[in-house]
């Protein structure tokens, strides 16, 4: 595919600009992860000015678990039928790329339309971390790729240090660090260490990353607010929301069927 066909397809330089703009210290972007094109056209209604998806919650509605198990062409044609259904940014949680190539990736993404990708430096079947290095290699050769392309893409470093528990807290927060600065020397836009939850923790990362940091809402700990005042640029739900409408209200609703109750009465 060429540059020119590649960049028609991509989302409007403008989405991009507008979703990374909205990463400010301080007063964060509110990201409640949508997994379908349904629940984005309800953020957008909800009056979100950004549409992020979450990689666990868009397989659970594909038929998949987690762990880039979902087929790659299935999450990208989903993210693509989110694109369409909203009218707002939409970035993607692409895990750590499903195998493909940065130049290959780049172009098979920027057909959905996307403004932005998620991509995560541990294993998503093991669960091991991944070279810093190799992992500030790959998100240099995805922007690199982007702009040989002509394509602009708004890309969000994970990195899985808590999360995996890799080490000491202390060496959990050295790592993360360390790998935050250095993904974003290598042309990450934000970076996301998630499963950091203490305020404590979270005030270290605000002001030892050299750019905006995305925290997890994480069950509630802390309310948006509370981490607006910490300095976070972002905030992300995860599969959180899906589970809670398909824990709670979905399981009684059709248990309520079964019993032959009034599901609409719950």
């Amino acid at each position: 595919m060429s540059r020119s066909t590649v960049s028609d397809a991509s989302a409007p330089l403008e989405k991009v600009a507008g979703l990374r703009g909205l990463h400010v210290p301080g007063a964060p972007l509110v990201l409640p992860n949508a997994w379908d094109a349904a629940s984005a056209r309800m953020v957008e209604a909800a009056g979100f000015p950004a549409v992020a998806t979450s990689s666990a919650a868009t397989a659970a509605v594909l038929g998949h678990d987690d762990g880039e198990r979902a087929p790659v062409d299935e999450v990208l044609a989903a993210a693509g039928r989110i694109v369409r259904a909203v009218r707002v940014p939409v970035t993607v949680d692409f895990e750590r790329g499903y195998g493909l190539a940065p130049a290959e990736l780049v172009e098979r993404f920027a057909e959905t339309g996307a403004a932005g990708l998620n991509l995560e430096d541990s294993h998503p079947a093991r669960g091991d971390m991944i070279d810093a290095a190799e992992q500030a290699d790959f998100l240099s050769a995805v922007r690199d790729a982007a702009v040989s392309l002509g394509v602009d893409l708004v890309i969000n470093a994970r990195t899985d240090s808590f999360l995996r528990r890799a080490g000491t807290p202390e060496e959990q927060l050295a790592s993360t660090l360390a790998r935050g600065a250095r993904y974003l020397a290598a042309g990450a836009d934000c970076v996301y260490p998630i499963g950091a939850g203490d305020p404590d923790v979270i005030w270290a990362l605000v002001e030892g990353v050299p750019g905006p940091v995305n925290v997890g809402y994480g069950g509630g700990r802390l309310t948006p607010a509370e981490l607006a005042a910490l300095g976070v640029a972002r905030v992300s739900f995860g599969p959180a929301l899906q589970r809670h409408l398909y824990g709670t209200f979905g399981s009684a609703m059709f248990s309520a069927v079964a019993s032959g109750r009034d599901p609409f009465s719950l």
